[in-house]
């Protein structure tokens, strides 16, 4: 490939369908466009089918969704996408399996909203997580802020529990008010624990794209961004994994 050709974006999606499609609307939005062909090559798996990350992390059972997300990538891959991104937050629990199935960088995402924190929002120490309660079983972003200097704070358990419910509710297509409400509670509680910053740190909660009473940054534009800037060639490619 020259270096001055597109590259094609691989994405691993599905997790869930609405977020991966709230994902494609954002790298449209962030793409200088006046034609059609100016947008960028995406290559989308969209496979709600990927085993349930919550019943394999939360409840200890069900099939394990490593295997297949990696099974995504290689066809990704083998499709014609020049790096992958996974869409979805919980999911990067699977993440080196996917990164081990293929030949091509997989930007790791959490590691990407944590070089975006160092570098866009200097001030902030104390970081409140707006995710899944598997997020934060699985020490994802423990596991990249703490080398940073990063604290990252999570809501009690109570307020974790209605975080899940508020997921559950996006995922079900309810973004009423009354959800509204919830995950806006969530985020308060956050900002009385001592956080500064929350990240929007769920794919289905960036897809409720609610105002929230705290300075956010939302994981998804962060990768929305990335992916655009990768594609057009405007930055070279950085998985941000440690372990690579």
């Amino acid at each position: 490939m020259s270096g001055k050709e597109e590259k094609t974006a691989g994405i691993l999606g599905g997790m869930g369908p609405e977020a991966t499609v709230d994902l494609m609307q954002r790298i449209i939005a962030l793409t200088p466009a006046l034609d059609d062909a100016d947008h960028i090559r995406c290559i989308v798996d969209n496979n709600p089918k990927v085993p349930s990350r919550i019943k394999a992390i939360i409840e200890g059972q069900g099939e394990d969704p490593g295997p297949c997300m990696a099974d995504m990538g290689k066809r990704l891959e083998t499709w014609g996408a020049d790096f992958l991104v996974i869409a979805c937050n919980t999911a990067h629990h699977y993440y080196p399996a996917v990164r081990d199935a293929v030949g091509i960088p997989v930007i790791h995402l959490v590691g990407l909203v944590t070089d975006h924190l160092i570098r866009a929002c200097p001030g902030h120490k104390n970081i409140g997580i707006l995710a899944s309660p598997a997020v934060a079983m699985t020490g994802l972003y423990t596991e990249k802020f703490a080398p940073k200097g990063l604290v990252d704070i999570w809501p009690d358990e109570a307020h974790q529990a209605q975080m899940l419910d508020v997921i559950k509710s996006v995922k079900k297509g309810d973004t009423g008010p009354k959800v509204v409400a919830q995950y806006q509670a969530v985020c308060r509680h956050l900002a009385q624990k001592g956080a500064t910053l929350v990240v929007v740190a769920c794919t289905e909660l960036s897809a409720l794209d609610s105002d929230l009473p705290v300075e956010a940054v939302d994981a998804a534009q962060v990768l929305a961004r990335e992916i655009v800037d990768v594609a057009k060639n405007k930055k070279s490619i950085s998985t941000y994994d440690a372990d690579e």
